[in-house]
């Protein structure tokens, strides 16, 4: 039976989940840098390709990750490069509300357990255990236009990840702490953080790799005009 290169999109998608507990194991770099240049081919305005990317291994990540973690238990952090959401609100909201619910309930916050919720919060900056953060960034000439270009860029990456049999999570949390990520991996001042991708090996006995969320149906996002 031919498989079609539409089923093996629709494979990888509906495989593909947000990792919250990886394995110790390491990616080799052959297969970080297969993944990249697959990446590489993502769209973007006039092929401005945007995105830059910086990708810990080996003591770089860790160094990254006690620093996250030093300055979330500190209350330090010096803003985002781009604004977060000013509100969730309506189906957003309620989208949002039962993404959470489900990873709390996953792993064992009752809700209202504001210690267990904050506890949760800390793996975004402790990497949810991953041995590689990827994090990029756009150029800021590029503006908002630039940002969406690298969006596009992280579909593709998530989408090469999950074929190469790797697992990964976006974050934006981590572009909280976007000054001290730049000044740490040595990227430029100027660029602008839009996000960081944890990625490695999933740990799939780990009880917040239990579950998926739901999507909604095209009736929801999509309006056809036709006359």
């Amino acid at each position: 039976m031919n498989i079609t290169p539409a089923q093996v999109l629709d494979s990888l998608l509906a495989q593909r989940h947000s990792c919250r507990a990886f394995l110790e194991k390491p990616v080799e770099r052959a297969t970080i840098e297969s993944v990249l240049r697959t990446a590489q081919r993502a769209a973007s305005w006039c092929n401005s390709q945007a995105w830059q990317v910086s990708v810990t291994s080996g003591q770089a990540t860790e160094r990254l990750r006690a620093k996250l973690l030093a300055a979330e238990r500190a209350g330090e952090g010096g803003g985002t490069d781009f604004p977060f959401p000013q509100e969730y609100r309506g189906v957003y909201l309620e989208r949002r509300r039962e993404c959470g619910f489900q990873l709390y309930s996953a792993v064992g916050v009752e809700r209202g357990d504001k210690e267990g919720y904050a506890r949760q919060t800390l793996e975004n900056f402790r990497l949810f255990g991953a041995p590689h953060v990827a994090i990029l960034t756009s150029d800021p000439g590029l503006g908002v236009y630039g940002a969406v270009d690298v969006g596009g860029y992280v579909q593709v990456l998530l989408l090469a990840m999950q074929a190469h049999g790797l697992a990964a999570i976006a974050q934006a949390a981590l572009a909280h702490q976007s000054a001290m990520v730049k000044q740490e991996l040595g990227i430029p001042e100027e660029r602008l953080m839009v996000c960081g991708i944890s990625f490695g090996y999933e740990d799939t006995t780990h009880p917040a790799n239990s579950y998926r969320t739901s999507r909604a149906a095209i009736e929801q996002a999509v309006h056809f005009v036709d006359a």
